[in-house]
């Protein structure tokens, strides 16, 4: 045993188990192979399956060949959770192009600052109310030069708003788009080290950076989870519930490309609603579901949980933020059920640490790393210093599946490796068993329902308010999203408090609605660094001095919970 933490291992899984590396497009091709006729995506009732889904993806590619979207060039995809997610995603990379993902949570600033950044001229988009009206102002601002937009009523209708598509020379439905396409004399050559995915995180100055995920970070990914997996697999047809947003790397990769790899069945949601999930679990006989905290929160609140049939659920994990040991507790408690987490980043394409079937109960811990992946924990004051079991720092990384470093951010990406091993920013510890503890975030993010927040973003736009002087965003705890943002803002002298609905309708448009602060406290003043510098540490210090303790998951689902 050469790693920590391998002894627990499923049975006939080593740390060193051959990962495949390869395309997507391969990835795709094989499960065609493999699959065929079986139902590769179950959306509004109706079923895809893996031999459509590649004719359709294909069809996709041979349009974005011939409008010039081939090598060498970005397409931003600007979608919610629906078949024309994967049609689009696989068929820009089969044309060789890298995806971009935007976020329909974001706001403006952001989304444009992806666009630009990532060099994306083409947007696919769809004709959903929520989503056009957003891409339409992309185009108008000259940020893309093509709107493809695809008909959501396409796939059935479910009553979402639709909005217009107005007739306008650059803009074209998904079905004009791709109608005569023909398939090119012989695809592109992709590799395995090309670029497939430019997926945003944050960035040290508060505007996101795209790591760069190549096709063989991503099938690296996939196979990691597959040998990880590989004992706990069924004799029998698997269906996973996936209302996690395909824009995320936890859904990309976790579901969308894992499942399709391995024959399962992907029972896509558009959104997350509690009942909808359960009638897949009770009356369609899901076998897993994959979430994040606020998503088992919910479930957990059920009153008549302990009544609720679980019985063809095999798995049922959380990932994407800390899940609430007293959440996972109830969860068991009610259906006999363990709660498992796991812990990973956009950086790493998923997978980190994950837990055992059997093995230790250790409440709180992210798991054991995962085959093929090394990671260890090393001094704040000096990366290269590892640390022995039981003592804090910061958390490295190394593994085929791991990022190379951000898009055209060279001075970033090499502070970001140290020993050619990746500096997480999370601050954690590893205890004698192998098993993984985070403690803290070394940076200012915020964790919220799963999505990642970046204070910065929020005072930029809660600066253009004329009343506001100063303003430091932090984290407070929130029982429902595990952390929220709260604005501390000084007032120009003169100028008039204003409530927190009232900020939220200011900061409408500006940010994404995961973004939009939670609490609004006025002050006086707001510490400070020696050097003059508004202190968000020595602001954190403050409240978690004054503040009283929070409701516990547990109090909150006494009380019935949060909507």
């Amino acid at each position: 045993m050469t790693h920590p933490g391998e002894q627990f291992y499923p049975k006939g899984v080593r740390w060193d188990d051959p990962i495949e590396r390869g395309t997507l497009p391969d990835l795709l091709a094989h499960a065609v192979r493999q699959f065929g006729a079986r139902p590769a995506i179950e959306f509004r009732d109706r079923t895809i399956s893996f031999s459509e889904l590649e004719a359709l993806a294909d069809v996709a590619a041979s349009a974005f060949l011939r409008a010039g979207f081939g090598s060498g060039t970005t397409v931003a995809l600007f979608l919610g959770n629906s078949p024309d997610h994967p049609i689009n995603f696989f068929g820009a990379l089969k044309a060789g192009s890298r995806i971009a993902h935007l976020s329909p949570l974001d706001g403006m600033r952001a989304l444009s600052h992806k666009l630009s950044d990532s060099g994306a001229r083409i947007l696919v988009t769809s004709n959903l109310a929520s989503l056009l009206p957003t891409a339409l102002k992309f185009l108008e601002s000259g940020l893309i030069d093509r709107l493809v937009v695809c008909e959501d009523d396409h796939w059935g209708v479910a009553g979402n708003p639709h909005a217009p598509i107005p007739d306008h020379p650059a803009i074209v439905t998904f079905a004009k788009f791709t109608e005569g396409a023909t398939r090119p004399a012989q695809w592109p050559a992709i590799s395995a080290d090309d670029i497939a995915l430019l997926q945003y995180t944050g960035g040290t100055t508060g505007l996101p950076r795209g790591a760069m995920l190549s096709h063989g970070n991503l099938t690296s990914a996939v196979s990691i989870y597959e040998v990880w997996g590989r004992p706990a697999r069924l004799d029998r047809d698997e269906r996973v519930i996936c209302v996690l947003p395909l824009f995320h790397i936890y859904a990309l990769t976790v579901v969308m490309l894992s499942c399709l790899r391995l024959g399962k069945l992907i029972s896509l949601h558009q959104r997350f609603d509690v009942e909808a999930v359960m009638r897949d679990i009770e009356v369609k006989r899901a076998t897993a579901f994959p979430g994040v905290p606020t998503m088992w929160i919910a479930i957990a609140s059920l009153p008549d949980l302990d009544k609720r049939d679980f019985s063809s659920l095999v798995q049922a994990g959380s990932g994407g933020a800390p899940l609430p040991v007293e959440v996972a507790k109830i969860f068991e408690r009610k259906t006999n059920m363990k709660l498992k987490s796991g812990w990973g980043m956009t950086e790493t394409c998923s997978p980190g640490t994950g837990h055992p079937q059997q093995g230790p109960d250790k409440p709180g811990s992210i798991g054991l790393m995962l085959p093929g992946i090394e990671m260890d924990v090393v001094a704040l004051d000096d990366p290269n210093k590892v640390l022995s079991p039981g003592e804090v720092g910061e958390i490295r990384i190394r593994g085929p599946n791991v990022t190379r470093g951000y898009w055209g951010r060279p001075q970033e990406t090499a502070q970001a490796f140290v020993g050619g091993r990746f500096l997480t920013g999370d601050i954690g510890y590893m205890d004698e068993d192998g098993y993984f503890f985070l403690v803290d975030r070394k940076k200012d993010m915020i964790i919220s329902g799963g999505f990642n927040v970046y204070p910065q973003m929020i005072e930029q736009a809660i600066y253009e308010h004329p009343a506001v002087q100063e303003v430091i965003v932090i984290g407070i705890p929130d029982a429902y999203r595990g952390e929220a943002a709260k604005a501390f803002i000084k007032l120009r002298p003169g100028s008039a408090a204003f409530s927190l609905d009232e900020l939220k309708a200011f900061l409408a448009g500006k940010l994404g609605r995961h973004e939009i602060p939670a609490a609004l406290a006025f002050v006086d003043d707001l510490p400070r660094t020696p050097v003059g510098k508004l202190s968000r540490h020595e602001l954190r210090s403050q409240q978690a001095n004054s503040r009283p303790a929070p409701e516990t998951p547990q109090q909150q689902l006494a009380t019935g919970g949060r909507s």
